[in-house]
């Protein structure tokens, strides 16, 4: 993620047994099945167009036109309206061949027969071991079909002003409840200083601490999804920050990203930051001034299995009408396997891979100068081992975030708990699966 666009890469993942019910609880899997009936290669110069909203594709889709003069690729950027743009096009029957998806929104867009599927090319689902093992789960929806590439991920850890912890003689936490302790002694030693904020309009960011302490939201069984957003295990993150936000001891009024946010980071006002990997390159550009300050550390856990969350990722999605399968399988697994392109989306749009082959990148495995020299994605690459690949999302999950937010943005306005807003979610979801006829129920 580059940080002159802000934009909230968007969530992953979705287990087997969840996403294999989405051919049966809508239209998409008939049509999306008979759609890639062929993968023969167009005769003749062929050209595709691939929408993104990654800072810099331009240029790495040049490296592959200059390399490719028969299959040359027309790029557009979205990122001003990712999903409004992509389901216009899809409604008036004028999607591109490719296009940008966030992991949690591959269910959505399946069940509006959104995608082709790409299994009939022998080189999509010879891609399989080109990739992190859970990304594909995703993309190929527990196995029944190749619908995207993954492209990036976005496994979590803490960034952390280590200079303000070492000014107040404050240990820099290993567990949550090591942070909270933390959270107290700095904004007691400093009353204008707090351990870190919490965005209630960012329910991606919620959902990845959710997503480490092995809160699942959503199950299948029974031919019904079993909506759990309200479990135990996500009313104790609930009750963890909402006793950070009643306490005053995290800011409840800055937006990830905002500039606000960082002239808070500036002021030296926040001491830490939680965080993924397209993050690191947020500070470096936005903060020059406290390179040196900086250092990246283990996400705080909740127990001793030292598990992890992710916030963000996105795939490169196969749309259906695309009358160019094979030249779109071609380019697609270049753009995210092959080392020279995977290493100009890490460095012009801050993308981490989810190729085997981008994790071993030199530029990942040298030390980031803005972080002290240290090498940094060696704890992301730690992390993005550590995130549990079971952990799903469901049909409507853009629906059940926007009532995730609308609560939690209550809640720190007084109206209301995180644990309340826990509820809405749990209800939204149950609506709008029943609105759109998908069988659901709530779960344990």
């Amino acid at each position: 993620m580059s940080s002159t666009v802000t934009r909230t890469r968007l969530a992953v993942a979705a287990a087997t047994a969840s996403i294999v019910v989405l051919a049966g609880c809508s239209s998409s899997g008939s049509s999306d099945k008979a759609s890639a009936s062929s993968c023969a290669p167009t005769k003749g110069k062929v050209t595709l167009q691939y929408w993104n909203t990654v800072p810099g594709m331009d240029k790495v889709v040049a490296l592959w036109n200059k390399q490719h003069p028969d299959i040359q690729v027309e790029t557009k950027n979205i990122s001003n309206d990712q999903y409004g743009t992509l389901g216009n096009a899809l409604k008036a029957g004028k999607a591109p061949d490719l296009a940008q998806v966030g992991y949690d929104e591959l269910p959505n867009l399946r069940t509006q027969n959104a995608f082709v599927d790409a299994s009939a090319c022998k080189a999509a689902t010879a891609a399989r071991s080109k990739f992190v093992p859970w990304t594909w789960s995703q993309t190929s929806f527990g196995g029944t079909g190749v619908f995207a590439m993954p492209q990036d991920t976005g496994p979590m850890a803490l960034f952390v002003r280590s200079d303000i912890f070492k000014k107040h003689h404050v240990a820099i936490p290993t567990t949550w409840d090591e942070y909270a302790a933390a959270a107290q002694r700095l904004h007691k030693a400093d009353p204008g200083l707090t351990i870190t904020f919490f965005d209630p309009n960012n329910a991606e960011w919620f959902n990845g601490l959710l997503w480490q302490n092995d809160a699942k939201m959503y199950g299948y069984s029974a031919d019904k999804w079993q909506v759990t957003v309200e479990s135990d295990q996500s009313r104790q993150v609930a009750g963890y920050w909402q006793k950070l936000i009643s306490g005053k001891l995290v800011r409840t009024d800055l937006a990830n990203g905002s500039t606000q946010m960082y002239a808070a980071y500036q002021k030296d006002q926040i001491a830490s930051y939680v965080g993924a990997a397209w993050g690191y390159s947020m500070f470096r550009d936005n903060l020059p001034k406290q390179a040196g300050k900086w250092t990246i550390v283990p996400m705080p856990t909740w127990g001793s299995d030292g598990a992890s969350g992710d916030w963000g990722g996105s795939t490169v999605a196969f749309m259906k009408g695309s009358k160019h399968l094979y030249e779109s399988v071609e380019f697609n697994t270049w753009l995210n396997t092959d080392p020279e392109a995977l290493a100009m989306e890490n460095e012009l749009g801050g993308l981490y891979p989810a190729a085997n082959a981008g994790l071993q990148l030199p530029a990942l495995k040298k030390g980031v100068p803005y972080y002290n020299n240290e090498k940094i994605f060696d704890i992301f690459a730690d992390s993005s081992k550590k995130i549990d690949t079971s952990f799903a999302w469901g049909p409507t999950q853009k629906t059940v975030n926007l009532a995730l937010q609308d609560a939690m943005a209550k809640a720190t306005a007084g109206d209301g708990t995180l644990t309340d807003a826990l509820a809405a979610a749990q209800s939204a979801a149950l609506k709008s699966m029943k609105d759109q006829a998908i069988p659901a129920t709530a779960g344990k």
